[in-house]
């Protein structure tokens, strides 16, 4: 139509081209969309342009057509360009639809030219219109009722991706932004033709006419699949700016940001803030590598590149089951890394790694919660819910279980039946796959099948009426389930929002778990290890044994030495300098002899762990503590350099134990380098002796008990416990 009305012009049609801009230059007009019209010319008069655009806009304006419309020459088309970003925007999609095809050649030359030389400064004036954009439509994957041309992952921002592409900064992964925008290009046509307006809400009551009118089997299908592709989107989104802002150049082509690689371990490393996996990283044989680099950026704050993630994503071998150790620490590592986790967990989902590890993901991913009380999709709630839980791993001393069980409290949903239990039958084989023990498997099952019993029960039921409590004891076998379900509670309450979790509900919650918790034996408290009669026999020795155990992904490692003060900083003091990370200890003194055994994972720079290795650096950490101490400060100098995550304070706790009159030292802290050594050293300063100690690494989560007595023997006396707890938590905080 607007080609024959250009040739109706005549002679006025000399020196005019009408070219299509926007979403009309790129073919993606729907049933209501604008017509973005540019009218290009050569100095034409005021009267002719009149004329030229009253013949071509009238008509169209008859029909029915809604049209935006400019009229410029070439220098003032230039001169708009190059002070309105929407107008520069528009250009790059520029498409002739009739006259002096030369105009709008020289249009679009002038457009790519200007926003590539300028894109230092259209590029950060793009992300601040979208970071506002975003802010008032909210995310397009987790909304109930989306803008799919505005929200985040919508076709703006597809948009947005094609337009960095051209800026010739990076080449970003256009065949899967087409797969995502032909999705959200269906929906719309779909929304604007049963509506009949041009509206790109999508609402509520819209959804399950679309679903029909585009053969889905529901409106839960239809929101499933459209948040995949907003996903999608965000992801390559988020990829790129990230590149952008850090591997940007200017205009000479320098990069505008240079970042000095820093190495976390051989094969793992950060550079250009980014972690990322060196050239010759064992991707395709090694199926702990994602586990370890995820960690890694988890733990530092960081996004992993996207060229790792595609490398792992096409390459890594499935984890042997269950998992070994290695693995499942790792994963621990990573869920309980906060905030930060959501983009290595959103990465590693868009790579098809997740369902790789847990199939029974695919039900739940994308799932829509189509109620008023939830912000996101089923997976996505159970992210945020792990992300609370990370701040609430003091509150418990299985903070490991904590953080799994949050992940998944909600695995059951998708299905006709209770998702609390058919989530309790599907977590006893996924822990067991991850390589939980079967009291683990029990314990993780009673926390997703009895999830909403706190919050129920506090809400609905008589707090003083002994049956209430009585049918919570029912449920809850120990004190240490009773700790993770209040924090579980916490944590799905926080991450499904102000609608579900308030003061007064968090209230009555922790008014329940006090009841409850009266009514039970305090048992979370680990009782002293327990020697062997082989043990205690060459503990009668009195000298210094060592034996190396080489197991699969760890070393067992079982020392038995002469008793002397602060041999627990010492002995793991020289762990940690010959790189063995330490996942557990058990020490007792037993005579004169302490008697200790260490698991410990060793770093890939570590030399050969061998008894004579360990005898002569324990031999010679004993006769120069000093030097160790410098060789230990000097690991943590170089670990200070790297980035680090918010963490939940330490908490320090002392108890008595009458059994044995000694006083015992309870410590939850975030994991980190020589925490054991230091932890030692200074109750050592203290002039305390440390009879016994059980050491726990779960994840970045460490929990220390250390049973403690005067050298003149007997419990310390309340001034002493809190001079030794207040400085361990000073050192903690350092």
């Amino acid at each position: 139509m607007i080609t024959s009305l250009f040739d109706s012009l005549g002679d006025l049609s000399k020196g005019v081209s009408v070219a299509a801009v926007g979403g009309y230059g790129r073919g993606e007009l729907s049933p209501g969309s604008d017509l973005d019209i540019l009218i290009l010319h050569k100095n034409k008069s005021d009267s002719d342009l009149l004329e030229v655009t009253n013949t071509l806009l009238y008509p169209l304006w008859d029909q029915g057509f809604k049209v935006d419309h400019s009229v410029r020459t070439i220098m003032q088309n230039r001169d708009t360009a190059e002070k309105d970003l929407r107008v520069i925007l528009g250009l790059l999609d520029i498409r002739l639809v009739a006259g002096d095809v030369d105009l709008v050649a020289a249009a679009q030359s002038d457009a790519i030219h200007l926003w590539r030389k300028s894109a230092s400064r259209y590029l950060p004036e793009l992300k601040e219109s979208m970071k506002l954009r975003h802010e008032r439509s909210g995310e397009l994957a987790y909304l109930l009722e989306p803008d799919l041309k505005e929200a985040r992952g919508g076709l703006r921002d597809i948009n947005s991706v094609r337009a960095i592409a051209l800026s010739g900064l990076l080449v970003p992964s256009i065949e899967r932004i087409s797969t995502a925008e032909s999705t959200i290009l269906k929906i719309r046509d779909s929304l604007h033709t049963i509506t009949g307006n041009s509206k790109d809400r999508l609402y509520f009551q819209e959804q399950d006419k679309i679903a029909e009118h585009l053969a889905y089997s529901d409106a839960d299908s239809l929101m499933a699949d459209l948040a995949k592709s907003a996903r999608s989107v965000d992801y390559i989104l988020s990829s790129i700016w990230h590149s952008v802002e850090h591997r940007g150049k200017d205009r000479s082509g320098r990069f505008l940001k240079k970042i000095r690689s820093t190495q976390l371990s051989p094969e793992i490393s950060i550079s250009h803030q980014e972690v990322v996996l060196s050239i010759d990283a064992p991707v395709t044989t090694d199926p702990t590598l994602a586990f370890k680099v995820a960690a890694a950026a988890a733990q530092v704050g960081l996004p992993l590149s996207l060229d790792t993630c595609l490398r792992l994503g096409e390459g890594a071998p499935s984890v042997s089951t269950p998992w070994p150790r290695v693995a499942r620490e790792n994963f621990i590592s990573l869920i309980g890394g906060g905030q930060s986790m959501i983009a290595v967990w959103e990465a590693f989902e868009q790579e098809g790694i997740i369902t790789s590890w847990f199939p029974e993901w695919q039900v739940v991913s994308s799932l829509p919660q189509r109620n008023v009380l939830h912000r996101h999709t089923v997976d996505r709630h159970m992210v945020e819910t792990v992300v609370h839980a990370s701040a609430l791993t003091r509150m418990v001393h299985r903070p490991d279980l904590l953080l799994f069980a949050a992940l998944f409290h909600d695995i059951g949903k998708g299905t006709l039946e209770d998702h609390s239990t058919l989530g309790a039958q599907l977590i006893v084989p996924i822990a067991a796959r991850v390589g939980f023990d079967a009291d683990d498997q029990q314990t993780l099952k009673i926390l997703v099948e009895q999830h909403l019993l706190l919050s129920a029960t506090a809400t609905r039921r008589d707090l003083d009426d002994p049956v209430t409590i009585a049918s919570v004891l029912a449920l809850i076998p120990d004190l240490e389930t009773l700790e993770l379900l209040h924090a579980l509670s916490i944590a799905d309450g926080e991450a499904t929002g102000k609608a579900a979790w308030s003061e007064w509900k968090a209230g009555l919650v922790a008014d329940l778990v006090d009841r409850v918790r009266s009514a039970m034996v305090d048992d979370t408290i680990a009782p002293q290890p327990e020697l062997t009669d082989e043990q205690k026999e060459i503990a009668a020795t009195g000298e210094l044994t060592i034996s190396v155990q080489k197991r699969e992904h760890d070393y067992l490692i079982d020392i038995v030495i002469p008793d002397r003060s602060g041999l627990l900083s010492l002995v793991s003091g020289v762990l940690n300098v010959l790189r063995l990370d330490v996942r557990s200890a058990r020490t007792k003194t037993v005579t004169d002899s302490a008697v200790m055994q260490w698991v410990v994972i060793a770093d890939p720079h570590a030399p050969e762990v061998t008894e004579v290795l360990l005898k002569k650096q324990i031999l010679l950490a004993i006769e120069d503590s000093r030097a160790l101490a410098e060789r230990i400060q000097s690991r943590i100098n170089a670990y200070a350099t790297l980035p680090t995550i918010p963490v939940p304070a330490p908490v320090v706790e002392t108890f008595t134990d009458g059994a044995t009159d000694a006083t015992i030292i309870e410590i939850r802290t975030h994991d980190r380098p020589a925490l054991l050594f230091n932890i030692g050293d200074v109750i050592t300063q203290c002039n305390v002796d440390i009879r016994s100690a059980i050491v726990t690494t779960l994840g970045a989560e460490a929990i220390d008990t250390l049973y403690l007595r005067e050298f003149g023997g007997g419990a310390l006396s309340n001034n002493r416990v809190e001079e030794v707890s207040s400085k361990v938590k000073s050192a903690l905080l350092k």
